[in-house]
């Protein structure tokens, strides 16, 4: 009886085996680069790496995409153009520094949009379910770009070396940004003179006065070291950081259909478990700043308080339409819309 359980056994594994090999990727060897916008060890860089190896043995290693961490191809605006132009053929970048050349998609940028629980499933669904993405491609591929999924990295954190507790803390605040002219409209509504500048220049420019404060997620405080500089680390609710992954049109339209879709697979079917990877990241970092520095301070502003930042900025949605330009308002539309069904399919409130 046990030898024929085992011949039986035998016989599933090599089938198995076969099913493996015959659903092996076939087409021709692909190589490429990806230029990610953080450092390694960092959410992107981490990410791209996954969906490095992923690729390769979903190919047999017939893809091979190498990853280039923040700063061995230039900064964040240079691997962008990077990436329009074909000279690396994938970039990890985030909705303020690509909306140079995609001014669209600083959609993602206006604040108090989000719900403040389950960002990652919501952008799962939009991503699965809704009417955003297709149009934030159209964007893009007018762009020379094609924009593979949005991914959740935490809650921006606003670091300052004064405390902020009301919008009257904020005025005249040195806040450095990223590069994103609706990112610019949000703070200045704030009553902050915001500044963008490089993630590389933010250490010295908080050390050396140039800025007092800087937004950005936990594990980018942490890994960057801005708390060594700075005495408080604010929660606004305002705005998730969102990453895109994004890759070059023209590139991409010239791979094998079952490619595209693998790629397109990997990054949605990323979304949630990226969003706990971070989620848990984000904690960790937040407790190992508190040990490295006992007199850092953080604060999640209370709901009163968030009322009237949340009504200051809506004033800036208007100016998304100009901003943005062609086909902003649809998405824009298309965006709230995409928020309010994924809300209710989730049982959001």
């Amino acid at each position: 009886m046990k030898k024929i359980i085992s011949i039986t056994v035998m016989l599933l594994l090599i089938f198995s085996v076969g099913i493996v090999s015959a659903a092996k990727y076939e087409g021709r060897v692909i190589k490429a680069r990806l230029a990610s916008e953080e450092i390694e060890g960092d959410f992107m860089t981490v990410w791209a790496r996954n969906f490095s190896d992923h690729m390769k043995k979903w190919s047999g290693g017939k893809i091979d995409i190498n990853v280039y961490p923040y700063g061995t191809l230039g900064a964040s605006g240079d691997i962008n153009e990077l990436a329009q132009l074909g000279v690396v053929e994938f970039v990890f970048s985030d909705y303020a520094w690509i909306s140079s050349f995609v001014p669209q998609a600083q959609v993602l940028a206006l604040n108090y949009i989000f719900p403040t629980e389950k960002v990652p499933e919501v952008l799962d669904w939009m991503a699965r379910n809704g009417e955003f993405m297709p149009l934030m491609e159209e964007a893009f591929r007018k762009n020379g770009l094609v924009p593979l999924s949005i991914m959740f990295e935490g809650w921006q954190w606003l670091t300052s070396k004064k405390a902020i507790t009301s919008l009257d803390d904020m005025k005249g605040l040195k806040l450095r940004l990223m590069s994103s002219k609706l990112l610019v409209e949000d703070y200045k509504a704030y009553g902050a003179a915001p500044t963008p500048m490089s993630y590389g220049e933010v250490y010295s420019g908080l050390q050396m006065g140039l800025i007092d404060a800087q937004v950005n997620p936990l594990f980018a405080i942490y890994s960057m070291k801005f708390y060594e500089v700075q005495n408080y680390c604010t929660q606004l609710k305002s705005e998730p950081f969102v990453g895109i992954p994004t890759v070059n049109q023209k590139f991409f339209d010239s791979l094998p259909e079952e490619v595209q879709q693998e790629m397109r697979k990997f990054w949605i079917d990323a979304i949630i478990p990226a969003g706990k990877w971070i989620t848990k990241r984000n904690a960790s970092d937040k407790e190992k700043m508190k040990k490295a520095k006992s007199k850092l301070k953080f604060t999640v502003l209370d709901d009163a308080t968030i009322a009237t930042f949340k009504k200051r900025a809506e004033t800036v949605y208007p100016k998304y339409i100009e901003i943005g330009g062609e086909g902003s308002q649809a998405m824009l539309d298309a965006l709230l819309k995409d928020i309010k069904n994924a809300k209710k399919a989730l049982n959001i409130k």
